[in-house]
């Protein structure tokens, strides 16, 4: 391997977990959201549907951060198939991603 296509490599690498941090962030931060959220209610004189509207559509973009994360462990993946392949498998920069974590049946990744 040429030093210019391992210095791809590792900037890609690099590109991949800040990608990755960066969802993780994202769902941090809706559930940090949301705990405010529902404090807020329990902690106030309101309706205990008050709110309900704005919970329902944070936990659909929570879902929406769960499957960009899942797709993002896909491309990860994909990227590491392409580096045994055309770099050899030193291991230097190879991630192993089990097959559950980017399962497309939910109840068949639950499971095990």
């Amino acid at each position: 391997m040429t030093d210019k296509t391992h210095d791809e490599a590792l900037n890609i690498r690099k590109l991949m977990r800040e990608a990755e941090a960066v969802s993780d962030e994202a769902m941090v931060a809706c559930a940090r959201l949301k705990q405010a959220m529902i404090l807020a209610r329990l902690r106030s004189d309101t309706e205990v549907d008050t709110g309900q509207r704005a919970l329902m559509r944070l936990i659909h973009a929570e879902q929406q951060a769960l499957s960009l994360s899942t797709n993002l462990l896909r491309v990860h993946d994909e990227l590491s198939k392409v580096a045994r392949e055309k770099m050899g498998s030193d291991g230097s920069l190879d991630t192993p991603i089990e097959a559950h974590a980017i399962a497309t049946d939910i109840r068949a990744s639950v499971a095990s």
